[in-house]
């Protein structure tokens, strides 16, 4: 139960840095700021959000998943998560609005997001061992 609700927690957190990039038209045309104010309130929520994160996920780690070799299974099983997180988005917003359809780098961004993000676990997970002597 303990490594399903890592997983989760895991793909929620890239799943809110996804739908940030996806919907930065989105943002900007129901907020009404400015194009520079969204791009550093994104910003600001990706930087907080990776510090953040890196701190969450080594406690989480520490504490809930401890030793445990069943551990490493979390750093593959936040994707079905993810994908549920997308598919559940896209249901309840879709995209009505011409305007709203996200920039064609997007993709790239994410298709790097997704590769990084295991290595990013990873780490997370390699030291909290060794911090604890593992």
């Amino acid at each position: 139960m303990k490594l399903n609700m890592v997983s989760a927690l895991y793909a929620f957190a890239l799943f809110i840095s996804i739908e940030l990039q996806v919907n930065y038209y989105r943002i900007w045309r129901l907020t009404g700021w400015q194009v520079n104010a969204v791009d550093i309130v994104i910003g600001v929520i990706h930087f907080a959000g990776f510090i953040s994160t890196l701190f969450l996920f080594y406690f989480l780690i520490s504490n809930w998943l401890e030793g445990r070799k069943a551990s490493y299974w979390s750093v593959i099983l936040w994707f079905p998560y993810l994908i549920l997180l997308v598919i559940i988005f896209l249901f309840l917003f879709p995209v009505t609005y011409p305007g709203d359809k996200s920039a064609p780098v997007s993709g790239l961004i994410i298709i790097s997001q997704l590769i990084s993000y295991p290595f990013y676990l990873l780490f997370c997970k390699l030291s909290s061992q060794v911090e604890h002597g593992r």
